[in-house]
């Protein structure tokens, strides 16, 4: 297995991952240095909706590379995330076999021959992590939402992670030429195991400072006007400063600010028009009653 690096500083991280759509902070950008240089995953925590999976798909693209997904939720399994076996398509090769030693006679030999055939790859469904493994071109491998799934998983995890190796019983040893850049992420609804972390380097992607999400929403909004982001962003930190049962993520400060480009906002914000779209950047109703009572929309907009 070879490890070549993608990224020649800290600096190309950042530039690089512009180029492609994400603004890195020097946190962000220093890690993902680090986790490049070592070959070692990287762990990455913070609330939803903050860059956490953009930037698995950021690196992908900065390094011309494939991204693979796993997505877990609960009862995620060891089939679901390394491979199964196409039994539907063993069936029909046993099926055809059978026919065919029907008519011209069968022995053990025969049989044996069709047990070893049907346990091949031509059978073998590669699933995200034999994927990443597998691959001789440059991959990324997120592993999405780990919190999700089955403390089982991390077991899994340990293994193939820590040598980038998979045992197929039927096939053997099948073990990665290249290092895929490993990229975990989780929301901390259940903490994971320490084992885990001990093997990655770690990461926490909070809210970014206001001046960051600004130029993050001129990126992603380019018609939108400085003034009217401005007033945006402070709107949407004062949210973030309430006792909301869930705070406005980064995603829906972006999708705040089409909705108002499309509804022909510019300029200074009009109180009523923020009361009428609250429910893009708040997803609870105590949360928009609470917003609407409580924020000072004259003082934060002014």
């Amino acid at each position: 297995m070879t490890h070549t690096p993608r990224f020649a500083s800290v600096d190309d991280v950042r530039e690089r991952l512009a180029d492609h759509g994400y603004l890195a902070s020097d946190a962000i950008a220093t890690t993902v240095y680090l986790a490049d240089q070592l070959g070692k995953p990287l762990l990455v925590e913070g609330p939803a909706g903050v860059g956490k999976t953009a930037l698995s798909a950021a690196v992908a693209s900065a390094t011309a590379g494939e991204l693979v997904r796993l997505q877990c939720y609960e009862g995620v399994d060891e089939a679901r995330a390394l491979y199964e076996w196409n039994h539907a398509k063993q069936l029909l090769r046993i099926t055809a076999a059978g026919a065919h030693h029907d008519a011209k006679g069968a022995d053990e030999a025969d049989w044996s021959s069709v047990k070893e055939d049907i346990f091949t790859d031509e059978f073998l469904l590669a699933r995200p992590l034999l994927t990443a493994i597998r691959n001789e071109h440059r991959t990324v491998l997120l592993i999405d939402e780990l919190d999700k799934a089955d403390v089982e998983i991390e077991g899994l995890l340990l293994e193939v992670l820590s040598d980038f190796q998979v045992t197929v019983p039927e096939l053997g040893t099948i073990r990665a030429r290249q290092t895929p850049f490993v990229v975990l992420t989780s929301n901390a609804t259940r903490e994971l195991s320490e084992a885990l972390r001990r093997r990655c380097l770690y990461l926490y992607i909070d809210y970014p400072p206001a001046d960051l999400e600004r130029q993050i929403v001129a990126l992603t909004v380019p018609d939108l006007d400085k003034a009217l982001t401005d007033s945006i962003v402070r709107l949407v930190g004062a949210l973030r400063e309430m006792r909301l049962r869930k705070s406005p993520s980064v995603a829906e400060t972006i999708d705040w600010a089409r909705t108002l480009l499309s509804l022909g906002a510019a300029g200074d914000l009009d109180p009523g028009l923020v009361r009428a779209t609250l429910g893009v950047v708040l997803k609870h109703q105590e949360d928009i009653d609470l917003a609407a009572e409580k924020l000072d929309l004259a003082g934060v907009l002014t």
